[in-house]
């Protein structure tokens, strides 16, 4: 019986997907993001556990905000991440000049330069605003394909979905299982291309422990570990959205490889660096910040402590979908 009811519930999540997909992008625009702002708003009243996690998380951020900015900053949050998901529905359809035109860096010489030298660039984010739309504006604005890591999920069909989306807006999707991923990611890099992943959260034993806005936590040591093992620029990217609601975003100046220590120590040397452009970035732009999950390690109780396998870089709750991440070695 309950495995007849986890394929059912498997089942009504990628139906749901499905609907989405198919729905939400034949709305106008304005319809879509008033759909997206009211279910935001719903969902925050009912005061769920990810939005109570989410409100915990921010109070580590804000940690002088009352509950009244608390809740408000909660509430901003929900809608961008409502935003993400309009927006993903909807970009299949979005016209190239959209694409294009879809997203407003600073700094992206940092980008543009490391791919010129040919070593190979890492872009490392944290769950901020949309890092899809910033995805095509990659492919479209700076024609450069890369590759990044899907969580998979259950049902298969919905893992599928998410590929063929991604790989639609001109990603290359590797699956985040197996531990292969890493060598592909390697390949990718020695060969100068552009790897990205989300790399805020890992809470597996091989996680790197990081200070986070003063208190311990774990992030995944693929991109730090890919930097070291390839010579490839690991460069953290910050997002968030403006007060015309238009998405920016940061590329932070490179991480560079300690020129002393083993592979373990430069790692997370490198990692703590990471945490560190993330955490500026965050503490800037909070409402653009999407962890309705656990992350600091004072948070887990015992059976969500640190665990065997591979890790998690970027997995999101069950009922939010995949998002994607990085393998370690």
């Amino acid at each position: 019986m309950a495995g007849l009811v986890r394929v059912d519930r498997e089942k009504i999540v990628d139906g749901m997907y499905g609907l989405g997909w198919a729905a939400v992008k034949k709305l106008p625009e304005p319809v879509a993001a008033a759909l997206g702002r009211t279910i935001a708003d719903a969902v925050w009243r009912r005061r769920g556990k990810g939005v109570r996690r989410l409100e915990a998380n921010l109070a580590r951020v804000v940690p002088d905000a009352s509950p009244q900015r608390l809740a408000r900053l909660s509430r901003a949050g929900m809608r961008s991440y409502l935003r993400y998901w309009m927006e993903s529905f909807r970009l299949p359809v979005w016209s190239e000049e959209r694409r294009r035109n879809s997203f407003t860096p600073q700094d992206v010489h940092h980008l543009v330069d490391g791919l010129k030298s040919g070593r190979g660039v890492i872009l490392a984010l944290p769950h901020m605003a949309n890092y899809d739309v910033a995805g095509v504006w990659v492919t479209t604005k700076l024609g450069v394909p890369f590759t990044t890591v899907a969580e998979r999920l259950k049902p298969e069909s919905l893992y599928d979905r998410f590929v063929a989306y991604r790989e639609g807006l001109g990603m290359e999707v590797l699956p985040h299982s197996g531990g292969a991923a890493f060598g592909t990611l390697a390949r990718r890099l020695r060969a100068g291309g552009l790897v990205c992943l989300v790399a805020d959260r890992d809470l597996s034993s091989s996680g790197i422990e990081v200070k986070f806005f003063g208190e311990a936590a774990k992030m995944p040591a693929g991109p730090a570990m890919l930097a070291v093992r390839t010579g490839a620029m690991l460069l953290p990217v910050t997002l968030w959205y403006d007060k015309t609601r238009t998405l920016r975003g940061r590329v932070h100046p490179e991480i560079e490889v300690p020129e002393t220590g083993t592979r373990a120590e430069k790692a997370a040397v490198m990692t703590q660096a990471m945490a560190d452009a993330f955490a500026s970035g965050i503490a800037e732009h909070p409402e653009d910040w999407h962890m309705l999950q656990r992350l600091w390690l004072a948070d887990l109780e015992p059976r969500e402590k640190p665990r065997q396998g591979a890790p998690e870089a970027g997995a999101e709750p069950p009922e939010a979908g995949p998002r994607t991440g990085t393998e370690t070695s």
